[in-house]
């Protein structure tokens, strides 16, 4: 098996690995969109990450990889079988890495019913498509801003969504699609209509590192792997095991994060105060806030989780768009959330004491 480039071995970029590994803790987030020249890193931090992933449960015979401790996200199959009084078989796998091809075309994403045998023979036979093969692992798109935006439209619906929906001739079938999404792109070759660039939840724009003694690092390690590829892995394997060990926890712990009146009106007075459109950043930044928060391994968040939250969730969404480049900072995010609790006075802005909010169902409210 090849052997794939550790994800703590890569140096530098700490927002884009943050970015992923949010992603990674709560695919409920929607996402991240690299940005960057070319060389700096992009694909294999993806791919790296997926390699680290801790396993995951499954029901062993679904093509869709079930996740047979929630009932409410199976496919039609396994509900079926269920229904009928089968019992479902788990398995452990390891994540599943699937890279999207720019020539993808709708039907091979979401898949596609075989209306004819429908008619004839009474069969409902599905054939899996991309988001099929990409649920409950990573799906990686390079150079997002050359797919067809349609595509793009479908990624991020079932994105957001989490499922999947086939509906051809009255004939439906659903399947979970709850997968990490990672887009990357080069601005020398096009940008992304804003439309879509919104869509994506978070967005990192990198450049190559500049700082002399990081570059030799970034040698050193690239001709060590080349040299012996496994000898590498196994050098940087136990950092690997740990962070794969915190995002595990983490997947466990984040839907117990809750969150106070005091956080949600910090979170909008700010995206309010940089004349941010539309409500979805508001919601990615609690998200990610959760995620951030449960890999600390704490059940409430915090300013710092904002902000951090905040400095990628906000800088493609500012006006001028992200060929302005608002490279805006946790610190300066910090400062900014401070000083906007600080004007408006404890009345509007309860003290963490206040009454914490836990969401309860996987409706909107729920972060």
């Amino acid at each position: 098996m090849r052997v794939i480039y550790p994800f703590t071995a890569i140096v530098g970029q700490e927002r884009m690995k943050r970015a992923l590994i949010l992603n990674a803790v709560e695919p409920r987030i929607g996402g991240v969109l690299i940005r960057g020249e070319r060389g700096t890193a992009k694909s294999t931090a993806a791919r790296a990450l997926a390699a680290l992933l801790p396993q995951v449960k499954v029901v062993d015979d679904c093509r869709f990889a079930c996740d047979p401790d929630r009932p409410e996200t199976w496919c039609t199959e396994c509900r079926e079988r269920v229904s009928r009084g089968e019992e479902l078989p788990v398995a452990h796998r390891r994540t599943p890495f699937v890279d999207l091809p720019v020539s993808a075309t709708e039907d091979r994403v979401v898949g596609t019913l075989d209306i004819e045998s429908a008619i004839q023979k009474g069969e409902r036979r599905f054939d899996a498509g991309i988001l099929a093969a990409a649920n409950r692992g990573l799906l990686y798109i390079d150079e997002v801003n050359l797919l067809d935006d349609h595509v793009v439209d479908v990624l991020l619906d079932s994105a957001a969504m989490g499922m999947n929906i086939v509906e051809r001739e009255g004939i439906s079938f659903t399947h979970p699609a709850r997968f990490i999404l990672v887009g990357t792109m080069n601005p020398e070759e096009g940008e992304l209509r804003p439309q879509l660039l919104d869509r994506f939840a978070l967005s990192v724009e990198i450049h190559g590192i500049r700082t002399a003694r990081e570059r030799v690092q970034i040698m050193e390690r690239n001709l060590a792997f080349e040299q012996d590829a496994e000898a590498f892995r196994q050098e940087w394997l136990p950092r690997e095991e740990e962070l794969s060990k915190r995002i595990d926890q983490a997947r466990k712990l984040v839907d117990e994060v809750v969150y106070t009146q005091r956080n949600l009106l910090a979170i909008a007075s700010l995206t309010a105060s940089l004349n941010v459109d539309g409500h979805r950043s508001d919601l990615v930044i609690l998200k990610a806030s959760r995620a951030h928060a449960a890999l600390e391994g704490r059940t409430q968040i915090n300013d710092l989780d904002i902000a951090l939250a905040a400095e990628l969730a906000l800088p493609h969404r500012l006006k001028g768009g992200p060929t302005q480049q608002n490279d805006i900072g946790a610190e300066e995010i910090s400062q900014k959330i401070e000083q906007l609790i600080g004007s408006r006075g404890d009345e509007d802005f309860p003290t963490d004491d206040d009454k914490e909010r836990k969401p309860e169902t996987d409706a909107p409210k729920k972060a």
